[in-house]
């Protein structure tokens, strides 16, 4: 089984079950056509895959073969024993992808790509995966430079892509957990009604909550908001400036970047650790 096989696989295994637990146990209303927002939101990430396969076929996992064949990156440095070095990779790997998201929200140029995922009038596991074709490709290359630092081994890159593909399918789910659940895996993994928060109106709200593995990030750096202000059936999803507008429609997403009304910038330094 190829490296490809392994991630559709997890992908579509955790893609169903948080669908499934959506049709069981779902935490809010939808605002929107939810076959619309389906057909559009995967639609998009088709479009993102094709893209990254016809510009980066190597993926990240290519470059972490080459690290390892060069002997490139920090981790060839020192000696390791293998389990240590894949988990540090993993935990590194979480860190970078933090700090790439903050960044994302507080570059005016980034943020404007970025607002394809917060333009989403709904959240839900599709959520997880609408984003920008150039904020992929970019997201990409960032990874490829950690991966390359670092220089992880491809198991740990392998098994990091799988695990933040699941979660952030899983933090996006429009699901009900018991709030004792909820409270214990928020110590360490962000979950559903955490992320939630990160999906909010308010940009003190649309500014917190970056994470989208370790919780422990958010509280590390000042960027931790407990629950959202008007409570999870009262808070509104999306951004401001685009409730009235078609956000669910692919050829939208797709212009959003060049959309005057993507001036608006979202930087707000009120966001953050309201326990």
């Amino acid at each position: 089984m190829t490296e490809s096989d392994i991630r559709l696989s997890f992908f579509l295994g955790i893609f169903t079950v948080v669908m499934l637990w959506e049709f069981f146990a779902c935490k809010r209303k939808l605002n929107t056509n939810k076959s619309k927002r389906w057909f559009n939101n995967i639609a998009l990430v088709a479009l993102d895959t094709l893209i990254v396969r016809l510009l980066l076929p190597a993926g990240a996992v290519g470059i972490a073969l080459w690290a390892d064949e060069s002997n490139f990156g920090l981790l060839h440095l020192v000696s390791l024993p293998v389990p240590v070095a894949i988990i540090l990779s993993v935990i590194i790997l979480d860190l970078v992808i933090y700090w790439q998201h903050r960044m994302f929200h507080q570059v005016p140029l980034l943020w404007r790509l970025h607002q394809v995922h917060h333009a989403d009038r709904d959240i839900d596991v599709t959520t997880a995966l609408r984003f920008h074709p150039i904020e992929i490709l970019i997201s990409m290359l960032i990874k490829f430079a950690a991966v390359l630092l670092i220089g992880a081994p491809a198991l740990a890159v392998v098994f990091f892509e799988v695990v933040l593909n699941g979660m952030a399918m899983f933090n996006h789910g429009n699901i009900r957990l018991p709030k004792a659940w909820d409270a214990l895996l928020r110590i360490v993994l962000v979950t559903p009604d955490m992320h939630r928060v990160h999906h909010s109106v308010l940009p003190h709200e649309t500014n917190s909550n970056y994470g989208f593995n370790i919780s422990l990030w958010d509280k590390l750096f000042s960027s931790y908001h407990a629950q959202p202000d008007a409570g999870h059936d009262g808070m509104t999803i999306g951004l401001n400036q685009y409730q009235h507008q078609p956000t669910d429609a692919l050829l939208w997403m797709l212009r959003l970047p060049l959309n005057s009304a993507a001036m608006t910038y979202a930087k707000n330094n009120q966001g953050g650790n309201h326990e």
